[in-house]
């Protein structure tokens, strides 16, 4: 399971370089990042609705009634700020900055999360993220 789980994250990692590069050239064409950005939202929209209307049907939106109102709108922001930023990133300091900038901010917020959570944090991992931030910091001071 874990292994399946590994390659799942390798893939989505290799698929968002990808998507950043098409709506980089997507921006390119309209001129405007809020143009590539409907893009990605619009076909997201369309394909999840169909695979959760096919999936768990109708009873699953009318269940959301039941939470709090911000739960409706945090994660579209939230995500759509995420790819903001990403194609902002792409557009201004190129790919590798770009990821390197974000991965270490998500190990961070993670970090914190687990901790919240009471999960605590092994030594290898917090060398590792110790590791990744001197990493990005080493980046971030190599860019030209």
């Amino acid at each position: 399971m874990i292994a399946w789980t590994i390659i799942l994250l390798a893939l989505a990692g290799g698929a968002i370089v990808l998507q950043n590069a098409v709506m980089l050239e997507a921006r390119s064409l309209s001129g405007s990042a809020l143009v590539a950005l409907w893009l990605n939202s619009a076909v997201g929209l369309v394909v999840l609705t169909v695979a959760a209307l096919s999936t768990d049907g109708p009873q699953a939106f009318a269940k959301l009634s039941e939470g709090r109102w911000w739960m409706l709108l945090l994660p579209g922001l939230l995500g759509t700020f995420y790819v903001y930023a990403s194609l902002t990133g792409y557009a201004r300091v190129g790919a590798t900055l770009t990821i390197s900038g974000l991965v270490a901010a998500q190990v961070l917020a993670g970090l914190g999360f687990d901790l919240m959570r009471g999960t605590g944090l092994a030594p290898l991992q917090g060398l590792g993220v110790v590791l990744l931030v001197a990493g990005v910091v080493l980046v971030f001071g190599a860019s030209p």
